[in-house]
């Protein structure tokens, strides 16, 4: 099995609790005139498809990386990476989480909009004449490369975030 196929393994685990966040933030109440007039209880944000990335990382880096994220911008295979994919106009959310010390259910999240990252990231190159913006950080097994941006470097980006369960003191 490959580095990721065990780490799609691992982060899938989440998935039914991420659901359950996302729709508590993605499925609202609408104004009683809704329901009395169009027969409507709960509205969801989009009808066609919405995309959401996932990415939930050990809790081992909750302690020093909670104020940040990372995205994986290459593989040496040169297979196109969720960077690249994003920038293309690719998603429309991004979730972000940190798992539990046991690695069993998440313990910090955050549900963001990546119209406007896609937004701050051209404009951050415009500005900077094509320096990408963030952060390259290396894997340890050289199966990839990641680049860490800052959620408070980009405007509109966090729609919603919450601690779910036990953080590592450590």
């Amino acid at each position: 099995m490959t580095g990721w196929e065990n780490g799609k393994r691992w982060s899938d685990r989440f998935l039914p609790e991420i659901k359950r966040i996302l729709g508590e933030h993605l499925i609202s109440e609408p104004p009683i005139e809704e329901d009395a007039v169009r027969n409507t209880d709960l509205t969801v944000l989009k009808l066609d498809a919405v995309r959401i990335a996932c990415r939930v990382r050990s809790n081992s880096y909750l302690a020093g990386y909670a104020d940040e994220f990372t995205i994986r911008a290459g593989r040496p295979s040169g297979v196109k990476s969720e960077l690249a994919k994003i920038i293309e106009g690719w998603g429309n959310y991004f979730f972000y989480g940190f798992s539990d010390p046991l690695g069993e259910r998440l313990s910090q999240w955050i549900l963001c909009d990546l119209n406007a990252f896609r937004l701050w990231y051209n404009q951050y190159l415009m500005r900077n004449k094509g320096e990408p913006p963030g952060k390259n950080q290396f894997n340890g097994d050289g199966s990839s490369w990641f680049v860490a941006f800052k959620y408070s470097d980009i405007p509109g980006f966090v729609l919603a975030g919450g601690v779910t369960g036990e953080i590592n003191a450590s």
